[in-house]
């Protein structure tokens, strides 16, 4: 893989020993959150842990402890349509083996996270982008959808909320989505690792709850709604009319036990991380909400604004669109240490925007943003 010149402008300053202030941040564990240590390890010391009994679809208390918290967001689930994964990546990686042949097309939303791309070719499966447009907030563009649609699109993807945009599909677009999906035979994917992470008063309902008049799989795991990347556990829920959930559950339940993925002590323990995630949600949200509120001081008046956002960690910001985004990100770092994501990595146009973390810490938020906005001054 190429070493891009923003990626080096980040190394050579570290090799120096030069401060970077970073506004990338986005692992938790490197945030400064405190994390019970006690609660997070003794469920992992579990003598029967120790016993191999592999399950294609995952130890079944650890897909009922998934169905309880899809119970707390008022959805009642079927231990028997979750499948237990290591990651979301490995999720979509499943789901992109049974929905499609290679060359097949899945539509993703634009922007969105640049990690699908990789996963997608990995699987000999095309990504299709489809736009979201901002107008008082971000909204999908349902026609511009309709005619990404060719004979080879198998799924529609989403992130809800979309990472970095951090809006939540509304009620009305879901009924949208649904619509075209059945029309055209397509199944619906969304993930929803940032759901937990509401920070206003838009009522998000998980795409579990209600019916389910088309395919649809919703993805999430403990790397987000639980603070914890390193444990690997995740999983996909999935939905619909019983003719098309039927030989799907069977297809994915054949990739599921060909690998035997997820190991027998994280699935031990699935059940207690879940009951004991609230405090590490609570320091994110309570982290994202201070950050979001030095941004928004620091910005009043100057020429860089911020976009709404709704949920999730990361806010994007609208700068005067003098140059490439990227040259600015590289300027930011050479010259004052400051690290942040251009918007063409999230697949925004080349010219005008800038994705903040909002994980970040006091020191590197109160500094960059600082810097961010006076740079345009």
């Amino acid at each position: 893989m190429v070493e891009t010149e923003l990626a080096r402008a980040v190394r050579e300053r570290r090799a120096v020993g030069l401060p970077l202030y970073d506004l990338t941040a986005s692992n938790p564990t490197r945030c400064g959150f405190h994390y019970d240590e006690t609660a997070i390890l003794a469920p992992l010391a579990q003598p029967r842990a120790l016993i191999y009994d592999p399950d294609s679809r995952g130890m079944l208390s650890a897909r009922a402890a998934v169905c309880r918290y899809y119970a707390g967001h008022g959805a009642e689930l079927n231990p028997t349509n979750v499948f237990l994964t290591p990651s979301t990546s490995e999720a979509y990686s499943y789901l992109f083996r049974v929905l499609c042949d290679p060359g097949d097309e899945v539509l993703i939303a634009q922007p969105s996270y640049p990690l699908f791309d990789f996963l997608a070719q990995i699987e000999s499966v095309r990504l299709i982008p489809y736009p979201l447009f901002y107008d008082h907030g971000w909204h999908l563009d349902a026609e511009a959808l309709r005619r990404k649609i060719t004979p080879r699109t198998r799924a529609i993807a989403l992130v809800h909320p979309n990472n970095p945009t951090g809006h939540f599909i509304k009620a009305t677009e879901r009924r949208e989505l649904e619509a075209i999906c059945k029309r055209h035979g397509l199944a619906l994917i969304v993930d929803e690792v940032f759901l937990d992470y509401r920070l206003g008063a838009v009522a998000a309902p998980s795409f579990a709850c209600d019916e389910h008049p088309v395919l649809t799989f919703v993805l999430s795991g403990l790397s987000k709604i639980a603070g914890l990347p390193q444990m690997k556990a995740a999983w996909i829920a999935a939905f619909g009319p019983s003719i098309v959930l039927a030989p799907a559950l069977d297809r994915i339940e054949v990739i599921a036990d060909t690998f035997l993925s997820m190991n027998t002590p994280v699935q031990y323990a699935l059940s207690s991380w879940l009951e004991v995630r609230g405090e590490i949600r609570r320091q994110i949200i309570d982290r994202v909400r201070q950050n979001l509120s030095l941004l928004d001081r620091e910005l009043t008046g100057g020429p860089v604004s911020r976009l709404d956002v709704e949920g999730g960690w990361y806010a994007v910001l609208r700068i005067p669109a003098i140059e490439p985004d990227e040259k600015v990100a590289i300027r930011l770092v050479r010259e004052f240490g400051v690290e942040i994501y251009p918007g063409r990595f999230f697949g925004f146009s080349e010219f005008g925007w800038l994705v903040t973390s909002l994980l970040a810490k006091e020191r590197d938020s109160v500094y960059g943003y600082s810097v961010i906005n006076n740079i345009f001054k």
